[in-house]
């Protein structure tokens, strides 16, 4: 048996998974729900049925959020969705993105396709979806003049919070209804004298409230500049355009709930408010006051005029001591006098004298070394001078010697000549210039 001919359990699912999901497309599928069970993250998981078989599938939140029944054991239904594998139990099973009772009627499925196609449009992004303003002044209506619904939306403005409204009559039921809506969310739009719009009705059939689900009126209501509150039937009506409006009501009277605030809450939030204010208010005029009192201080210790007398009386004691100290400095003076006189005269008695003797006898003494000393250089200048002019060439020149020289060098021997060398000769009285023409001795050059 060859390695590579076994496989793993993942591996085999893997590939029947892989088989599945190529081989067979999304489709319809009709029975019986069984072992319905709705887990705590909001997905449905169940067992579909008929009489010979067992389907497993799964309903995750994101699809079954917008179902308008309930589903329960026992009831027939139609699921659409894509045959796959769960890979860890190995189990194929239905994972449905749409369910609906059998014997549903055209218009559900029309809702649904309608439903689908501005869901992949991003109609119902809450990117697009505009704020409601927190306080409107203005708000306008778009519904029938005779229903209910104008009746319950003013009946609970009034008691919350009175504003003014604009009424804009529409049909909201039959055959020109979705464009009679659309006139009114246009006309606001053109007028822009509201802060926001409510459109809506009472209850009723699927039938009665189709106006709602017209792409018309979705088409307008996304494009509005104004923002706009869907109020269409009861709590358990869905349409389209609840999907698209910038908020969902589940009924009228709850739009006009959600539209205005209470009024008693607004005025608790102003009364708290008021009193936030006037405790911020006081514990700041408190704060200033204390300010003020510590600035005082200051001003009142650094006042020009504390300042003035107390420079002044620094001045005083400064021309006091000043005054003390000139004193101090006349008796000096005084006394400096008094003694240098005093020195003068005790200096000149005792030793101007004396020093005039010692200056006298020193005068002498200093003469006395200077001959004895010119002498001794003298006798010495006359030795020096005597024995320079035994050695004086001048002196052997006159006994009948001469000097040679060659290049201003003096030749003191005859082997620095050589034949036709010139040479200057220095006699006593003069000097001449020769050429050698012949050299003798021993040392002469050849």
């Amino acid at each position: 048996m060859k390695e590579e001919n076994i496989f793993t359990v993942s591996e085999v699912t893997k590939h029947i998974k892989n088989i599945l999901e190529s081989s067979i497309p999304a489709l319809w599928i009709k029975g019986e729900i069984s072992n319905f069970k709705h887990h705590s993250s909001n997905h449905f998981y169940f067992t579909l049925k008929d009489e010979k078989s067992n389907l497993q599938c799964v309903f995750f939140h994101q699809y079954n959020q917008y179902l308008r029944f309930e589903p329960e054991n026992g009831m027939e239904v139609i699921c659409f969705g894509q045959i796959n594998v769960y890979e860890p139990n190995g189990q194929y099973q239905l994972y449905v993105s749409q369910m609906r009772p059998l014997g549903i009627g055209d218009l559900e499925i029309a809702f649904r396709k309608l439903k689908e196609k501005f869901e992949k449009e991003g109609l119902f992004d809450e990117k697009f979806k505009k704020p409601i303003p927190k306080y409107p002044l203005k708000i306008g209506i778009v519904t029938s003049k005779t229903g209910a619904a104008i009746q319950d939306i003013k009946n609970v403005l009034n008691r919350r919070f009175p504003v003014k409204i604009f009424l804009h009559s529409a049909r909201v039921q039959g055959k020109n209804a979705a464009a009679e809506i659309v006139k009114g969310i246009k006309f606001f739009n053109q007028m822009k004298n509201v802060d926001v719009l409510i459109i809506g009705r009472g209850g009723g059939s699927i039938e009665d409230l189709w106006a709602f689900n017209e792409e018309i009126v979705a088409r307008a209501i996304f494009e509005s500049e104004i923002p706009i509150i869907s109020a269409v039937g009861h709590e358990v009506d869905f349409t389209i355009s609840d999907f698209v409006a910038d908020l969902r009501a589940p009924t009228p009277s709850a739009a006009a709930e959600l539209v205005v605030p209470d009024r008693q809450n607004v005025q608790n939030e102003l009364t708290s408010f008021s009193q936030r204010m006037s405790t911020i208010i006081q514990n700041e005029i408190q704060f200033r006051q204390s300010r003020c009192r510590e600035f005082r201080l200051r001003l009142e210790t650094n006042h020009p005029k504390n300042l003035l007398q107390n420079y002044m009386q620094k001045l005083d004691e400064m021309n006091f001591r000043l005054n003390n100290s000139l004193k101090k400095i006349v008796d000096f003076q005084l006394n400096f006098e008094y003694l240098k006189n005093k020195f003068v005269q005790i200096f000149r008695s005792k030793y101007f004298e004396n020093l005039k003797n010692y200056f006298q006898n020193y005068e002498e003494n200093l003469q006395n070394l200077i001959l004895v000393n010119l002498n001794k250089k003298q006798n010495n200048f006359i030795i020096l001078a005597s024995k320079l002019e035994e050695l004086n060439p001048l002196k052997i020149l006159k006994r009948g010697y001469s000097i040679t020289k060659k290049n201003e060098k003096i030749v003191n021997t005859i082997k620095n000549l050589q034949i036709a060398d010139k040479i200057n000769v220095q006699f006593i009285d003069g000097k001449c210039d020769c050429i050698v023409e012949n050299l003798k001795g021993k040392n002469a050059n050849r």
